[in-house]
């Protein structure tokens, strides 16, 4: 979701909704929760009660930040990846987040923002998305609290452009630590497997390339502008209906360059379950809120579907791929198989 209850002008709002359902093309993957799976997926939501009773890994829960924060113990999670509402007027199912100057958008960071970073441990590391009108406020917060390491750029192509403006095709994300002598990054682990366009040889051999069966290819580290990220749609098994759905691609690399298997990750704006999903499927233990109840049943689902499914978009044989190489990625995973 994108919601919590805090005393800040041009907060959330409820507001009423009319849902009109369409029929689903035959390729439309888009998920959708059926009325006999709904108890299914209501029993796999937890409540804030679960949190008083001690059970914070693994858990969906739902209910207000807020109201959760105090419930979670400190320095619980080596990794925190944030997706707050950013400061744009948007209706996540019904609750609507208004724009605000930016001194009130930062106050309203801040309202939540110094909880959640008691919950990292000393040598955590922590990530917030965000885009063009919000990244100077994020950054101006975040470094009340923490070191901020870097910011990534990630390209993301959707939507068809603006008359009077620029298209905004990227998105940022801070990257931030709580000790930047003490952090755990894994950079081998999320290199990019890049197709070599004009390789270069060294007395008949490759350098700094590998042939095989399915071409010419480098395997490279990630710098941080990541032009690598496809924006779910409607033929994805991932895709959701919610508005701000970040991709599995996007959350695999910081999970694996920032927590090793068996870590506990935290999201604290959960929306449609994507840290979630790529949790289960990277084997971290996961800890996310959420307000939106309906948001909450498709982070359910999801789970599901990762517990059959570990395939995550792009990443295949331990590695990244670049665009528009999913035959490639096919093979591999067929020979992890």
């Amino acid at each position: 979701m994108k919601m919590l209850h805090v005393e800040v002008s041009n907060g959330f709002s409820n507001v009423g909704m009319t849902v009109i359902k369409k029929s689903k093309a035959g390729r439309n993957k888009t998920l959708t929760i059926s009325g006999g799976e709904r108890m299914l997926l209501q029993s796999k939501v937890n409540s804030i009660e679960d949190l008083k009773s001690g059970l914070f890994d693994d858990v969906i829960v739902h209910g207000d930040l807020l109201d959760c924060l105090g419930l979670i113990p400190d320095e619980y999670f080596n990794l925190i990846v944030i997706d707050p509402p950013y400061n744009l007027d948007k209706d996540f199912n019904g609750n609507r987040f208004s724009a605000m100057k930016s001194a009130g958008y930062e106050d309203y960071l801040r309202s939540w923002f110094g909880q959640v970073c008691d919950k990292l441990r000393p040598d955590g590391s922590l990530y917030m998305c965000g885009d063009w009108k919000c990244s100077a406020s994020m950054q101006r917060v975040i470094e009340e609290r923490l070191t901020v390491i870097n910011r990534i750029t990630w390209q993301r192509e959707k939507g068809r452009g603006a008359r009077m403006n620029w298209k905004n095709g990227m998105e940022d994300i801070w990257f931030a630590v709580k000790n930047p002598k003490d952090y755990y990054f894994n950079i081998d682990a999320v290199k990019v497997k890049r197709r070599v366009r004009a390789p270069y040889r060294i007395e008949g051999q490759p350098k700094d390339w590998e042939q095989s069966e399915d071409g010419k290819y480098r395997f490279t580290c990630p710098s941080n502008f990541w032009d690598d990220i496809s924006v779910p749609f409607w033929s994805m098994p991932e895709n959701t209906e919610h508005p701000t759905q970040k991709p599995e691609k996007l959350y695999a690399k910081l999970l694996l360059a920032s927590s090793k298997s068996g870590d506990r990750v935290f999201d604290p704006f959960l929306g449609s379950g994507t840290l979630a999903a790529v949790a289960r499927k990277l084997n971290r233990k996961f800890c996310g809120v959420e307000i939106n109840e309906e948001y909450c049943l498709w982070a359910a689902k999801r789970l599901l579907q990762a517990d059959m499914d570990k395939t995550i978009q792009g990443y295949a044989d331990g590695v990244f791929w670049e665009r528009n190489s999913f035959a490639e990625q096919k093979r591999a995973n067929k020979a992890e198989e």
